[in-house]
């Protein structure tokens, strides 16, 4: 029993996965960051538009 657990305390087959799912993780974070940057400036754009739009709209009806 005291083997086992000697062996279980210095087994490290784990950590390398903890360490992988930590640089997935980060380079995960990174694409969203470059994604939502890169479309933040079209979809401004477009909701302005929209906008414009619907106050033309709603003074059409009146």
């Amino acid at each position: 029993m005291l083997n086992f657990i000697k062996n279980f305390r210095n087994d490290e087959d784990g950590a390398v996965t903890v360490d992988w799912v930590v640089v997935l993780t980060a380079a995960l974070v990174g694409i969203g960051i470059a994604v939502i940057s890169s479309v933040s400036g079209g979809t401004t754009a477009m909701g302005d538009k929209m906008s414009t739009m619907l106050s033309a709209q709603k003074d059409a009806t009146y």
